[in-house]
């Protein structure tokens, strides 16, 4: 499948990217080669192949014990640049939500 500079554009405008419009051929041709690599995966032969694991299905699972390892509130954020009753403030990172 080739992904066309229309794509791309639509595809930068929906991630919020600003992309230089001599840079859309370059992006299209590295969507497109990514996507003809996901491709080729669909002609592997597979019948016969049990799904790779992990562990096996009869494995004792590992219990969940805390490590002693963690930070109240007020210490995770006492270093950091704002915050709000043991939360950390940060810049809103989308501006305007109706393009």
């Amino acid at each position: 499948m080739a992904i066309d500079a229309a794509e791309v554009r639509r595809i930068a405008q929906l991630a919020k990217l600003e992309l230089p419009e001599d840079a859309v051929p370059r992006v299209a041709e590295q969507l497109s080669g990514i996507l003809a690599l996901a491709a080729t995966l669909d002609e592997l032969d597979l019948a016969g192949c049990e799904p790779a694991q992990m562990a096996p299905d009869d494995a004792e699972q590992r219990a969940d014990v805390v490590g002693g390892r963690t930070l109240d509130a007020a210490t995770a954020t006492s270093g950091a640049a704002e915050s709000e009753d043991g939360f950390f403030l940060v810049p809103p990172v989308v501006e305007n939500l109706e393009p």
